[in-house]
C-alpha cells in the first residue's frame, strides 16, 4: 500500500514539474511589435573617422534613414563621406536582428542595431550581453568573420547575416 501511494505522488509531482516548463522557443506574446533590448544603439571605430555621429538610435521599421554626415561636404571636396548599408532583418529562433553599417573609404567606421528584439525575457537578457561584443568583434576584424558569442549562437548568426547582407551591399567581404 505503501508503494502505491508513493508511486501515485511521484508522478503527480513528476506532471506538476512537466506541465510547469516553459521552453525558451516558443513567443510569449505577439511576434509583431515586440520591444527592442535596451542596448547600445553603436559603437564608434577606434581610428578617426568621418562619421561624426556616433550612434544613432535603433528604429524598428527596418528602413535606412538617410546619414546626416553623408551629405555634408561640398561637391569637390577631398573629404571622405560615410555612406550607411542596411542589412536584411534576419528571424531567428529567438527573435529579429538587422544590422546598420556606416562605411568610409572601405573602412567599417560604425556598426549598429536597427533591430534587436527578443520573443521572450531570457533572449533579452542574452541580446543585450552578447550585443556589444558583436559590435566590438565587427569593428576590429572589419568583416563578417567574427568569433560570435558563446550562449548566444542564434543572435550571433542572425547578426553575421544580416551584417553579411549590408557589406555585401557596401561592396565588402
Amino acid at each position: 500500500m505503501k508503494r502505491v501511494i508513493a508511486a501515485i505522488l511521484g508522478t503527480v509531482a513528476g506532471l506538476v514539474a512537466l506541465l510547469s516548463f516553459k521552453t525558451p522557443g516558443h513567443a510569449t506574446g505577439a511576434a509583431s511589435g515586440l520591444p527592442s533590448a535596451a542596448l547600445p544603439a553603436a559603437l564608434p571605430a577606434s581610428s578617426s573617422s568621418a562619421s561624426s555621429s556616433a550612434s544613432a538610435s535603433p528604429s524598428a521599421t527596418g528602413s535606412s534613414a538617410p546619414d546626416p554626415t553623408s551629405g555634408g561636404t561640398a561637391p569637390g571636396s577631398s573629404a571622405t563621406t560615410a555612406k550607411s548599408y542596411t542589412g536584411k532583418a534576419v528571424t531567428t529562433r529567438y527573435g529579429i536582428v538587422q544590422v546598420k553599417i556606416d562605411v568610409s573609404a572601405s573602412e567599417i567606421t560604425n556598426v549598429s542595431f536597427v533591430q534587436l528584439t527578443a520573443f521572450d525575457g531570457r533572449s533579452q537578457r542574452i541580446n543585450s550581453d552578447a550585443a556589444p561584443t558583436l559590435l566590438q568583434q565587427t569593428l576590429s576584424a572589419q568583416s563578417a568573420r567574427i568569433d560570435g558569442v558563446s550562449g548566444a549562437t542564434y543572435t550571433s548568426q542572425g547578426y553575421e547575416q544580416s551584417l553579411q547582407n549590408a557589406l555585401d551591399q557596401a561592396g565588402l567581404k
